[in-house]
């Protein structure tokens, strides 16, 4: 899968955001510091929206909270 990433240079060092993916927004220090940054932001914003996709689609007999 890939995403746009997009670097913007702002007075405090630079932020960092994926569009296409809702959450996954960060900043850092430096370009190399906001690049690791939305890597992690990028890995934990999917694997929330896996989980909660798996969570949506058990049958009502699986989650018995139901």
């Amino acid at each position: 899968m890939e995403f746009t990433a997009v670097f913007e240079k702002v007075p405090e060092g630079y932020i960092a955001f994926v569009e296409e993916l809702p959450g996954a927004n960060t900043q850092g220090d430096t370009l190399e510091e906001a690049r690791e940054n939305l890597l992690e932001a990028i890995q934990l914003v999917m694997e929330a929206n896996r989980a909660l996709a798996e969570e949506s689609i058990k049958s009502p007999a699986e989650d018995p909270g139901r």
